[in-house]
């Protein structure tokens, strides 16, 4: 009787783990093996608006592309060691908030996504640049200033010439 439960229960087992091992192989692990993309690693998680984005996978030795709402399709290129890579910039008018991204190998129909946030993009505060020009008043105020320096240095070298030649 309790050998008869045990193959049950083993039965029963190594039932589960069949139903259970093609659904197991057709997710991301993230750990390698498989024909698709595995390793996939998005940089930075929070991006501003405008942004780009470094997604990197390994596994796409023929190429892929990464696809998402917050930027253009980007195609996955090999780099020298041996992973995709690609850099999508995000829309400038990308609504702030989470999205996901997938990234899909040319070779293969797997697809891993993996989930970024776009953060509001801020300008920079640069003042005005120069780009006005300056009013009459400080072209007047500028020009009385260089002549006077003018004079005062006219006014020193002639002084100080004055009293080396007399005390020659």
């Amino acid at each position: 009787m309790r050998a008869s439960r045990a193959l049950a229960v083993a039965a029963t087992a190594f039932a589960a783990v069949g139903v259970c091992a093609p659904t197991a192989a057709a997710t991301d692990s993230g750990s390698g093996g498989g024909n698709g993309p595995t390793n996939v690693t998005v940089r930075p998680t929070q991006v501003h608006q405008g942004g780009q984005l470094a997604v990197s996978a390994s596994g796409c030795n023929r190429g892929g592309s990464v696809t998402s709402n917050a930027f253009p399709p980007t195609a996955l290129t090999l780099n020298r060691a041996g992973q995709s890579a690609a850099t999508p910039r995000i829309y400038d008018h990308a609504t702030p908030g989470q999205y996901n991204l997938a990234v899909r190998c040319n070779d293969s129909s797997l697809v891993v996504t993996r989930t970024f946030t776009v953060i509001a993009g801020r300008g920079a505060v640069g003042g005005l640049g120069g780009s006005m020009a300056p009013s009459s008043t400080e072209m007047a105020i500028g020009a009385a200033l260089v002549g006077t320096a003018a004079i005062g240095g006219g006014l020193f070298i002639s002084r100080r010439r004055r009293l080396i030649g007399g005390q020659v």
